[in-house]
């Protein structure tokens, strides 16, 4: 047996390979959407994670956009590379799967085209972007395109493979909340994953760690190089407080865990969650677990909104203020209140209506009921996970 000194210890900084184990496909027939639940083996690894933490996964790139790119560089993929804060040279092929962002191009590779361009109408199609009155078309223009998209349009601009790299940024890992107790699951951590595919400038592109997951870490065997991302966000301390969950999409993940943990503790507090999505039929993912937990008693109440099931679109927080009386007395009694999910709408509207029923039904005018959500996020009862 090796010493225990020489057990490796993995971390963001040495993240371990771990394996997917299970790929499983949540949404239904008819969804717009692609929704997978992806169980991550972690035994061996030494991490430990509780109910709101995160995993945090370090993708490749797709093959395919690999070898698109060396070749519209007209290199062999072997070529050295240097790269920023990484010992030694990389060959090209190696940098450009593993450790480069293939999105995003900026400014400075099309100044960089420019100068290289040797064909006059390509060379005056980039001097025109990049004129100032061209700043706003500019930034536009490049939001519809990646590296491969600039390398193509303009073929007479060669780069060298370190001049491409060097252009490049870091491909960073993904985190996503995890769906599980570590208490429940020691050795696996499960994901609730929304599969990112769609089109710009006539080329198919993916979201390169959800695709990563889907179709790459799952079918080949391909390690999942990963590592706990801790939080603070997780269930009450105290197993005898509330806890009011709202989840739409894939935020409901945390609170799949937060349910699998409060029942394992056998936690006395109550649990009411919040779900919503687009139809019922094809969007209501891991439908059988929260009505198991409703059948067991777990689960107090669960209040579901589906957007596109009426004529009038109805959200999580239409669904909130509907049952406001007794949402405020859950609040008032000392129940924890969390959201997970879209932050540039969803939260902002939840936030509203809380808002809206602490000073309804407290009896309180905005600046009071401002106040009061503020001591409830001071005394952590107010917690909020959003990206």
């Amino acid at each position: 047996m090796p010493d225990s000194a020489e057990t490796p210890v993995y971390s963001k900084h040495h993240p371990f390979p771990a394996r997917v184990t299970e790929n499983r496909l949540l949404s239904g027939p008819g969804s717009s959407k692609e929704t997978r639940h992806i169980v991550i083996a972690i035994g061996g690894s030494g991490f430990t994670y509780k109910a709101g933490d995160s995993l945090g996964v370090f993708p490749s790139n797709r093959p395919v956009e690999v070898e698109d790119l060396i070749a519209a560089i007209g290199a062999s993929g072997d070529e050295p590379v240097i790269l920023p804060r990484v010992e030694g040279p990389l060959s090209l092929r190696t940098a450009l799967s593993s450790s480069l962002a293939l999105g995003d191009p900026g400014r400075k590779l099309v100044e960089t085209l420019a100068l290289r361009a040797s064909d006059p109408g390509e060379r005056a199609v980039l001097v025109d972007l990049l004129a100032h009155e061209s700043r706003e078309r500019l930034g536009v223009w490049l939001l519809e395109r990646e590296f491969i998209d600039l390398l193509v349009e303009f073929p007479s601009a060669r780069l060298t493979p370190q001049e491409l790299v060097d252009h490049m940024r870091r491909l960073m890992p993904r985190l996503y909340s995890v769906a599980s107790s570590g208490k429940v699951f020691p050795e696996e951590v499960h994901l609730t994953v929304a599969v990112v595919r769609y089109t710009t400038n006539g080329r198919d592109r993916v979201g390169v760690c959800s695709t990563f997951l889907a179709d790459r870490a799952s079918l080949n065997g391909t390690p999942a190089p990963v590592f706990v991302s801790p939080s603070h966000f997780g269930p009450p301390d105290d197993p005898a407080r509330d806890a009011i969950m709202v989840g739409p999409g894939t935020g409901i993940a945390p609170f799949r865990a937060f349910l699998q943990e409060r029942e394992a503790a056998k936690c006395p507090g109550r649990n009411w969650v919040f779900f919503g999505d687009q139809k019922r039929s094809s969007d209501f993912i891991y439908q059988e677990d929260f009505e198991a937990w409703v059948g067991k008693g777990v689960l107090t109440r669960l209040d579901t909104a589906f957007s596109r099931d009426q004529p009038n679109k109805v959200y999580v927080q239409d669904r909130m203020r509907e049952q406001a009386q007794e949402l405020w007395q859950w609040i008032r009694s000392g129940a924890h209140f969390y959201v997970c999910g879209d932050a540039k709408h969803m939260a902002k509207d939840v936030d509203a209506a809380l808002h809206e029923i602490v000073a309804l039904q407290g009896g309180m005018n905005p600046a009071e009921a401002a106040d009061y959500v503020k001591l409830m996020k001071k005394e952590r009862r107010y917690q909020r996970d959003v990206y």
